[in-house]
């Protein structure tokens, strides 16, 4: 099948970067209030996918989103929901825990989801590209060529090369993994802001996401952002989503560790980047 893909041309000034809403409404509205307070217009706010799923208002932050009028490209959760499947297409291994969870949270959420926000997410890109600071930039959720693939910082950058070969691009803004993390080598760089619906299995309850800056070349930096998430939390209990994620929001530790390759594995509990780390 083609691949939608939306050019939107050049930008400048700050670009806030983000993934991974996960339904979590209080982290998106926190998100919001950053990018008005940093006078980050929505046009240059872009989102890496997965607007929908494990948290407790799946419906709410859709349409909080679409109100914003920031972008977004499809992920595996918006591709499933697009299709009307069964299942959220994250490819985790068959009968693992996520695995198990996906099968509650994953109908919980289609459920509760009113046919505009479907016909909404019908409407997402698989990529979007832009230039920037004289660089050609690609968002995609895994990876360029699969969805649901894990890209990790780890991750042999021949994996990752064939992302920035096969989209013609400098940097790759990716998603899916649930980790930030920056990597580069030669001429390429490849970005991932983080998610915002859950932390980073560092035993903090922030979130991360990243900011581009064009007033001096090319520069990201990552940030943390505090939200509610206790009232996040209860609102997964109270609509019936897993207790165990609802749990990740309050610990700031992961449930599990499946999906990690060693590196990440061994990170657990550790700070991953620097607050406003630049590269």
């Amino acid at each position: 099948m083609d691949k939608k893909i939306i050019d939107i041309g050049n930008l400048s000034g700050k670009v806030l970067l983000f993934g991974g809403v996960y339904s979590n409404l209080q982290a998106l509205e926190a998100l919001k209030v950053v990018a008005e307070k940093e006078q980050i217009s929505p046009e240059n706010c872009i989102c890496t996918g997965d607007i929908v799923g494990y948290c407790g208002q799946p419906e709410e932050t859709v349409q909080l989103f679409k109100a914003w009028n920031v972008r977004s490209i499809v992920g595996n959760v918006e591709e499933q929901l697009a299709s009307g499947s069964i299942d959220c297409g994250c490819d985790f291994t068959v009968g693992s825990r996520c695995d198990h969870f996906s099968k509650e949270w994953y109908p919980l959420a289609q459920s509760k989801l009113s046919t505009s926000s479907i016909d909404w997410i019908k409407t997402l890109p698989d990529h979007i590209t832009f230039q920037y600071a004289n660089k050609k930039v690609c968002v995609v959720h895994g990876s360029y060529e699969y969805i649901s693939e894990f890209v990790f910082k780890s991750t042999n950058w021949n994996i990752k090369q064939a992302s920035f070969e096969n989209s013609e691009s400098d940097v790759i803004i990716a998603g899916h993994c649930g980790l930030p993390f920056v990597d580069q080598k030669n001429d390429n760089t490849w970005i991932n802001p983080g998610v915002i619906g859950m932390p980073a299995n560092e035993g903090l309850q922030s979130v991360w996401y990243a900011v581009l800056d064009d007033s001096d070349g090319f520069k990201v930096q990552f940030f943390r952002l505090a939200y509610n998430h206790q009232t996040a939390a209860e609102m997964m209990l109270q609509h019936g989503f897993p207790r165990s994620y609802a749990t990740t929001l309050q610990t700031g530790f992961w449930d599990n560790m499946e999906i990690l390759p060693e590196r990440e594995k061994q990170q657990k509990g550790k700070l991953l980047l620097r607050d406003s780390l630049e590269i």
